[in-house]
């Protein structure tokens, strides 16, 4: 007879610590995989906050980043207080329809859009900022696009050269010279002058740069016109 206290045979010890073992072996496996599934996951939601990130900048389509400096531009242009209330109000329209807010910046002259959310009673809330790509700003006075400069001054060129063939000297010599103008200080093209640019042509680079006679002066103004009108009739360059 055998006692309770009697130790098992070695056969069975033997089977017992294989089957432990093997008990441990799927424990491990189970956490192991467990963990892959876990990285998985981190890895993927930090994709996807990757992806709304980038899906987020940015938010205001180039349509209508460029529609609304053109209508401030108009606004600015204009004479008309009716006119520019219009155009304002058209481009704030426009901009908030995108969870937007539209404002001037006075320091440096620039158009500036702000997601809506960044918003309180008018102000920046700087907290509220998760990444300043999301902001949009315009320059509406430093100069244009430098890289296009050959194809603006080609434009530019054609202008001048076209008034040289359908106007009098007087209107021709100011317009190569309002060529150069626009071209080596904006940047930009000829008929795409603001009322300062020209402003600034007529009263300081004409008379310091451009050699004028008594009459290129005194029909300064008229010539400006004349220059706009031919341009009109002038492929422009690409946008």
């Amino acid at each position: 007879m055998t006692g309770t206290d009697d130790e098992p045979p070695e056969w069975a010890r033997e089977r017992a610590r294989e089957l432990m073992a093997a008990d441990a072996d799927d424990t491990d496996a189970a956490a192991e995989a467990g963990d892959d599934d876990g990285d998985q996951e981190t890895a993927a939601n930090a994709d996807d906050e990757r992806d709304a990130t980038e899906d987020r900048v940015p938010d205001l389509p180039a349509d209508v980043v460029d529609e609304a400096e053109r209508l401030t531009r108009l606004a600015r242009e204009t004479d008309d207080d009716a006119a520019a209330e219009f155009y304002r109000d058209r481009r704030d329209e426009l901009v908030t329809d995108h969870d937007y807010v539209p404002r001037l910046r006075g320091d440096d002259d620039t158009l500036v859009m702000y997601p809506d959310e960044w918003m309180a009673d008018g102000t920046v809330q700087l907290d509220r900022i998760e990444t300043t790509e999301r902001a949009v700003e315009v320059s509406l006075s430093g100069p244009g696009d430098a890289d296009r400069f050959q194809e603006i001054a080609a434009y530019n060129d054609a202008v001048a050269t076209a008034v040289a063939e359908r106007e009098s000297n007087v209107h021709a010599d100011t317009a190569r010279t309002f060529a150069a103008f626009m071209s080596n200080h904006y940047v930009r093209p000829i008929d795409d002058a603001t009322p300062d640019m020209r402003a600034e042509f007529r009263e300081e680079y004409l008379v310091r740069n451009g050699w004028p006679s008594e009459e290129q002066l005194a029909v300064a103004d008229e010539s400006l016109s004349v220059i706009e009108a031919v341009a009109a009739d002038v492929d422009g360059p690409d946008a």
